[in-house]
């Protein structure tokens, strides 16, 4: 039972996913510093919002699916 309605779609969670990945991997891979953590975690977290579907930047915007018809 979710608590939060979603407000991204399928094809934007799947580029989120893919995207954060492939930040998350080549910041790891290219950095070599601390800044190489702060980096995975933010690839991490936008990776998170793509499994998880919901985005709180995008709630407080006012940016999300559209509802009804």
């Amino acid at each position: 039972m979710a608590f939060y309605r979603k407000n991204i779609g399928t094809a934007q969670g799947i580029g989120r996913l893919t995207l954060g990945i492939l930040a998350a991997a080549a910041s790891i891979q290219l950095l070599d510093t601390e800044l190489a953590i702060a980096g995975a975690a933010l690839g991490v977290s936008f990776a998170l919002t793509g499994i998880v579907g919901y985005c709180p930047m995008c709630a407080m915007a006012g940016i999300g699916k559209k509802r009804g018809g």
